[in-house]
């Protein structure tokens, strides 16, 4: 009998632990996304889950309208494809540069 307990109390151990340290922070990483996603706003310089970073002219909705570059390129994505907000290049800005 005291084996069959023993049983039960390490599977709701395990299932712990897997919840804590697999599904809980996902959830949590989805919902800051999820609300990154919301804030965004007009002149935010974004990055795309494809790689493409621009530079948002317009929200409607779930689609994003960008530029790409100076050309003045647009792109219209969904929503979901914006991976981050922010200048993502490894580059440093010049405007930032010692003198």
């Amino acid at each position: 009998m005291g084996g069959g307990i023993e049983l039960i109390v390490m599977l709701v151990v395990m299932v712990a632990i897997f919840y804590f340290f697999m599904i809980r922070p996902e959830s949590k990483k989805k919902k800051a996304l999820a609300a990154m996603r919301e804030s965004l706003a007009v002149g935010d310089t974004i990055t795309t889950i494809g790689g493409i970073i621009g530079k948002v002219v317009s929200i409607k909705d779930e689609k994003i309208t960008f530029e790409t570059s100076e050309d003045r390129v647009r792109v219209q994505v969904a929503k979901w494809a914006i991976s981050t907000v922010g200048k993502q290049t490894g580059e440093e800005d010049p405007s930032n540069a010692p003198r």
